[in-house]
């Protein structure tokens, strides 16, 4: 069925599209949080522990969101490891296990490779797709990884 929402079809791909990188970054950066959660140790074990825990669920959260809003957009969601792995900016680091510091700092600057992508992305979508919601949505998690940058920045410091 046709979608009526007063987005030119175009656009809505343009939208989906956009949502499926973030789809995908959000992916890669989920098993990365998992696997630091997973192979923590050292004297401040359980605290980063609990840490990539709450990350990693949050992360959750936002992946079914995105998915929900590229069907919103009349388009299917991408949901395969290849298709993540095509899309995703976030690189992986297979075999290496980093520090607890080092996994901060890894964190980190994939929080804050996100947040410059929605910016860019918002201002995109904003201007030339008239697609309010999509920005509006973009804008929240934008400020959710711009949080979760400063939670990372303050164990740095």
């Amino acid at each position: 069925m046709k979608i009526a929402i007063g987005i030119t079809e175009k656009n809505l791909l343009k939208g989906a599209h956009h949502l499926s990188r973030l789809l995908a970054d959000e992916m890669t950066l989920y098993v990365k949080t998992r696997k630091f959660h997973w192979n923590v140790s050292g004297d401040s074990f359980m605290e980063y522990h609990k840490l990539f825990e709450g990350q990693y669920k949050d992360l959750e959260e936002a992946i079914d969101e995105i998915a929900e809003r590229i069907g919103k957009l009349g388009h299917k969601t991408i949901g395969t490891m290849q298709e993540y792995g095509k899309l995703s900016t976030i690189k992986e680091s297979p075999g290496k296990y980093p520090s607890s510091k080092d996994a901060l700092h890894e964190l980190l600057k994939d929080h804050e490779t996100i947040v410059q992508h929605l910016r860019k992305d918002i201002i995109e979508i904003t201007k030339n797709s008239h697609d309010l919601g999509t920005a509006d949505f973009l804008t929240g998690l934008l400020e959710h990884h711009e949080t979760t940058a400063w939670i990372l920045r303050r164990y740095l410091n």
